[in-house]
């Protein structure tokens, strides 16, 4: 598993950014582009997601999305798990969509 900070993640382009958190979480504020796959629902949704892309995911703190990009490693994806999550994102004044 790859890490990277959010400063990082806001420089690429085109990526896929999955946010594990809860849709009330995400509800409230994401990475631009992020869809939304709470992590309790990652294992039933590996068909939403391109084994042959790199997966970039984010939560609030880096927590949540360390443990997807663990169980998703294991599974053959690409994982990048971005460093201090939305949490950071946010902080740095980088823009949230709603």
């Amino acid at each position: 598993m790859e890490e990277i900070s959010v400063t990082r993640l806001h420089e690429l382009d085109g990526v896929t950014v999955i946010d594990v958190r809860e849709p009330d979480e995400f509800a409230g504020g994401h990475v631009p582009g992020a869809v939304n796959i709470p992590l309790q629902t990652v294992p039933d949704s590996l068909d939403r997601l391109d084994p042959d892309e790199p997966v970039y995911l984010i939560c609030q703190a880096g927590m949540r999305s360390e443990r997807a990009a663990t169980f998703l490693d294991a599974r053959g994806f690409d994982t990048v798990n971005v460093l201090g999550g939305t949490g950071a994102w946010a902080a740095q004044g980088l823009p949230l969509e709603h």
